[in-house]
C-alpha cells in the first residue's frame, strides 16, 4: 500500500501529516482556502483541485523526517490550477495539521518559513488617511509602519478562491503585506485591519485566518500552552493576610 501512495503523490503537491486527519476538519481547513470547497465521498473538491482523501504511507516520502505519514495529495482537476493554488492548498495543510509539505520530490516544513507573513485583502485600495488610524505612512507612499511591524500595500496578484466574498464590490483588489518577527502580533494587526476596512486576513497561503494564534505552528502553540500552565504551577499560593 505504501508503496502504491507513493506512487500516485508524485502528480501532485501533497501534505505530509504525523497521524491521519479527521475527514471533517480536513474539509473545514479547506474551506478556510475555497469557502465553495466540498466533500466528494472522501475526496474534496475546491477550486480547480481535488484534495484526495489520506492514504498512508511510507517515512521514505519525507526523507526520513516522520516515521508515520498520511498523506493528503492535492491533484489539479483539468488545466493547471491558477496562481499556485495546489501547492499553496498542500503546504498550508500541512502547517495547520503539523506535517511537512511534499512537491516536484522536495520536502520542506512551512513553519520555517520566516520571511513571509500575513496579508489583508481589501476590495478597494485604501488611502492613507483611512489607514492612519492604525498604520504610519513611510516616505516611499506605499510602505507603513506599526511598531515594529512592516506593512506594504501592493496590487493582489489574482483572486485566491478564499476572497470570493469580496469580488461583488471589489474595483481593485489590494493585498497589505504584513512582515514582522511575533506571528501573534502580526496575526492581531491583520485581523484589526480587516475589521477596520472591510477586509479579509489571510495566511501566507491565503487561508483566511480567525484568530492572531492561527499563524503559530501547533506544535509552538502547544508548547507555549504548556510552558504557561506549568508557569501558573510554580507560582505559590499567597499566604492569607494576618488578622
Amino acid at each position: 500500500m505504501g508503496w502504491m501512495a507513493k506512487r500516485r503523490l508524485r502528480t501532485g503537491p501533497t501534505a505530509a501529516l504525523p497521524a491521519k486527519p479527521d475527514l471533517d476538519e480536513l474539509l473545514r481547513l479547506v474551506r478556510l482556502a475555497d469557502p465553495a470547497a466540498r466533500r466528494d465521498g472522501d475526496d474534496i473538491v475546491a477550486t480547480d483541485v481535488r484534495v484526495c482523501a489520506p492514504v498512508e504511507a511510507e517515512g521514505e516520502l519525507t526523507g526520513g523526517e516522520l516515521e508515520k505519514v498520511w498523506a493528503v495529495r492535492v491533484a489539479a482537476e483539468g488545466p493547471l490550477p491558477l496562481d499556485f493554488f495546489d501547492r499553496f492548498l498542500a503546504e498550508g495543510l500541512a502547517f495547520r495539521l503539523g506535517g511537512l509539505a511534499v512537491c516536484r520530490g522536495e520536502v520542506s516544513d512551512p513553519a520555517d518559513d520566516e520571511e513571509s507573513g500575513p496579508a489583508v485583502i481589501l476590495p478597494v485600495r485604501p488611502t492613507p488617511e483611512e489607514l492612519a488610524p492604525l498604520l504610519e505612512q513611510g516616505e516611499e507612499g506605499v510602505t507603513f509602519t506599526a511598531g515594529d511591524i512592516r506593512a506594504v500595500l501592493v496590487p493582489q496578484k489574482g483572486q485566491p478562491p478564499a476572497v470570493q466574498e469580496l469580488l461583488p464590490f471589489a474595483t481593485e483588489l489590494t493585498a497589505i503585506e504584513l512582515r514582522g518577527d511575533e506571528p501573534v502580533k502580526l496575526g492581531a494587526l491583520a485581523l484589526e485591519l480587516s475589521e477596520a476596512l472591510n477586509g479579509l486576513a489571510v495566511d501566507r497561503w491565503r487561508f483566511r485566518i480567525d484568530a492572531a494564534e492561527d499563524l503559530v505552528p501547533p506544535a509552538s502553540a502547544e508548547t507555549e500552552a504548556g510552558a504557561e500552565a506549568g508557569a501558573e504551577e510554580l507560582v505559590p499560593p499567597a499566604e492569607p493576610a494576618p488578622e
